[in-house]
């Protein structure tokens, strides 16, 4: 298990090098779900999302040695994003392995950066490709089964507890696990009356399918939201979800879609599905605990363009 102490250890790390973003009540999805709403805006983090965290959090604890050979990383979109930001800025050779399916902007921006992207037909074949390069000499920075990593993104809960108002229930989405893990922890820690929920959407379940048989488990993700679609979870994400979390909810995707819309319209920022998912399932965290709940939802990231979201057909 990770601790509050790496948290607060990465916490003080990665200072400087990351953002502290804003946590903000928002009076529009207030006004919009019927009860207190604030919002973690971790969208305007370095590289769009909170994936900057975990990943200057881990090459900062590289030996001169590992960072001389370089990293690599496998990912959707926003991790490897991160890597070849965060990797550039410190002068370490990165390679990020993604799924032809990722959005053609994170291939781009991770190119812009120097790093040396590969595409595989899937997210799967990626895993595959990234675990033998490790063997090769560059050190993996696994986006959610390295503990390091975890504690860099338990930071943005660190924040939260810090900066929100009263909070009874807090939405983080999920796709490996590592961002809602860290952020459990820190919760558990420093508000531990707060409830904490996931979120995936359908085709992108790797977590609830784990929860439901007793631990990881092989998934084809079937979901246009790549930033979510983990084919599976990790023991160390499993078990911290399992003994943290208080409940995993799957949302249908084009809510999702829809959920952005939503944020956009109604608290004026402009979020990716990942982050979309978030407030039909605030809506059933309501259905399930009433109106006197006040909630917290963790807006990971806004790495989508406007044809991502207004050419969904769904």
């Amino acid at each position: 298990m990770v601790g509050v102490e790496e948290l607060e250890n990465a916490a003080v790390r990665i200072a400087g090098h990351v953002v502290h973003t804003p946590t903000l009540p928002s009076p529009g999805l207030s006004a919009l779900l019927g009860v207190p709403v604030t919002v973690k805006l971790e969208l305007l983090q370095r590289t769009g999302s909170f994936k900057a965290r975990g990943a200057v959090s881990r090459l900062l604890t590289m030996t001169d040695e590992q960072r001389a050979a370089g990293v690599v990383a496998m990912s959707g979109g926003n991790h490897g994003v991160a890597v070849a930001e965060m990797s550039a800025a410190l002068g370490v050779r990165a390679t990020v392995v993604m799924p032809r399916t990722a959005p053609a902007r994170s291939v781009a921006a991770a190119r812009s950066f120097g790093a040396d992207v590969r595409l595989t037909p899937t997210m799967a074949e990626a895993f595959a490709l990234v675990e033998r390069l490790g063997t090769e000499g560059l050190t993996l920075l696994h986006p959610f089964a390295d503990p390091v990593v975890i504690a860099g993104q338990g930071t943005v809960g660190l924040e939260l507890a810090e900066d929100a108002g009263e909070l009874t229930d807090v939405l983080v989405s999920v796709g490996g696990g590592g961002l809602i893990a860290g952020v459990a922890v820190a919760l558990r820690a420093k508000r531990p009356g707060v409830r904490v929920w996931g979120v995936e959407t359908s085709g992108a379940d790797a977590m609830s399918q784990a929860l439901a048989h007793g631990g990881p488990v092989e998934i084809t993700p079937d979901s246009r939201i790549t930033t979510l679609s983990a084919p599976t979870v990790s023991p160390l994400t499993y078990t911290m979800v399992r003994d943290l979390v208080d409940e995993v909810l799957v949302v249908p995707e084009a809510e999702a879609y829809t959920g952005v819309r939503e944020l956009a319209e109604h608290a004026k920022v402009w979020a990716e599905p990942a982050a979309g998912c978030l407030l039909p399932a605030a809506r059933r965290v309501l259905a399930k605990t009433g109106d006197q709940a006040r909630i917290g939802l963790v807006v990971c990231g806004g790495n989508a363009t406007l044809e991502d979201v207004t050419g969904y057909a769904g």
